[in-house]
C-alpha cells in the first residue's frame, strides 16, 4: 500500500462515514495499511507506520487531531511485550490491539455526552462555534432528556461550517439560529453558557480549535459566562504553546496552502489557540477535567 493509496483510503473513509472524526478515519486507514504491509521486522513495520502517518498529515483536514490520534494509536499497539518469536503472530497481536483501540475511542462521544448533558439546563440558551460532532452529541442527549433549550451558532467563516451545524440541530428538533461571527460579543449577554469542540487539547489545558474560538472565550470571560470544551482524549496533543505564534504552521494552515509556497503572512489561519485561563471545564471520555488536570491525564496517555 503506497502513499497515494493510504491517502485515498483516508479520504474515502471520511466521505463514506462523515460522522467519524478525521483522526478515527486516519486510524482506519492505518489499520488497512498494517494488514497489507510486508515488513519483516517490528522496527521496519514501525518505521513504515510513521511514514504512513506523515502521509496522512499531508491533507487538507484537521492535522492537529490526526497527528495526536495516530501517535496515540502507534504507541498503544506497539508498547506490548515481544513474547511472539514468530513475526506474523506478533503482527496479528498488533492488529488485535488496533481493533481494541478503535473500539475504545468509538464510545468516546457517548461518554462525553453522558457527562456533559446535565450542564445543559432546561430553558437555557447556548452559544456554539462552527461545527462539532461532539457538541452536537451532547445537545442531542440533552434534548432526548426532554430539556427545552435554544442554540446560537456562529456562521464560522471562511467555510461557513456553522451552517452545517445549524441544519443538524434543526434535524434533531433543537431550535437554532445562525449568527455572524462578528456578532458573538453582541449575543453573549443573551446566552447562559458557551460550548465548543476542539481539534486539539494541549498540555497546559488550553485548546486548538477553529479560528474565532479564542475571541469567543474572551467574550465569555468578560461576560462571566461558563466556557465549556468537549473533546475526545485522542485529541490530547503533546504541545505547550504560550501564544498564537507558538502554533506550528502545519496546524494553522492547510497542506495545500503550505505546499504552494505562498506568503503565510497574507493567509488566514484556520485555527487559533485558547489559553486555559479562559476555559471553565473540559468534558472528555476520561472524565470532567479542569484545565490544570489535563497535563496529568496527558502524561498517563503518552507514558
Amino acid at each position: 500500500m503506497n502513499k497515494e493509496e493510504i491517502l485515498d483510503q483516508f479520504i474515502r473513509c471520511q466521505q463514506e462515514t462523515p460522522q467519524v472524526s478525521a483522526a478515527v478515519a486516519a486510524i482506519h486507514a492505518l489499520m488497512l495499511f498494517l494488514k497489507q504491509n510486508t515488513a519483516g521486522t517490528l522496527a521496519e513495520l514501525r518505521d513504515n507506520l510513521k511514514e504512513a502517518i506523515k502521509t496522512l498529515t499531508k491533507s487538507d483536514t484537521s492535522i492537529t487531531s490526526v497527528s495526536s490520534g495516530c501517535e496515540l494509536f502507534l504507541r498503544f499497539i506497539t508498547l506490548t511485550a515481544l513474547d511472539h518469536p514468530d513475526f506474523d503472530e506478533y503482527k496479528q497481536v498488533l492488529l488485535d490491539r488496533g481493533e481494541l483501540f478503535l473500539k475504545k475511542i468509538s464510545n468516546s462521544r457517548q461518554k462525553i455526552a453522558k457527562l456533559g448533558h446535565p450542564f445543559v439546563t432546561d430553558g437555557a440558551t447556548i452559544l456554539v462555534h462552527s461545527e462539532s460532532r461532539v457538541v452536537l452529541e451532547v445537545l442531542k442527549r440533552a434534548a432526548s432528556a426532554n430539556k427545552r433549550f435554544s442554540v446560537y451558532v456562529t456562521e464560522s467563516q471562511p467555510d461557513r461550517s456553522g451552517l452545517k451545524m445549524h441544519n443538524k440541530l434543526l434535524e434533531a428538533g433543537i431550535p437554532s439560529t445562525v449568527i455572524l461571527d462578528a456578532a458573538m460579543a453582541y449575543i453573549m449577554e443573551k446566552v447562559n453558557l458557551v460550548m465548543v469542540g476542539a481539534e486539539g487539547v494541549v498540555e497546559s489545558g488550553g485548546i486548538i480549535n477553529k479560528i474565532g474560538t479564542y475571541q469567543m472565550a474572551l467574550c465569555a470571560k468578560n461576560a462571566n459566562k461558563p466556557f465549556y470544551v468537549v473533546a475526545e482524549s485522542f485529541k490530547f496533543v503533546r504541545l505547550y504553546p504560550l501564544n498564537q505564534g507558538d502554533l506550528p504552521d502545519d496546524f494553522k494552515y492547510r497542506y495545500s496552502t503550505l505546499s504552494s509556497n505562498t506568503d503565510l503572512g497574507k493567509e488566514h489561519p484556520s485555527v487559533d489557540y485558547t489559553p486555559p485561563n479562559l476555559i471553565t471545564l473540559l468534558f472528555t471520555d476520561l472524565g470532567i477535567l479542569t484545565p490544570s488536570a489535563v497535563s496529568d491525564e496527558l502524561i498517563k496517555l503518552y507514558c
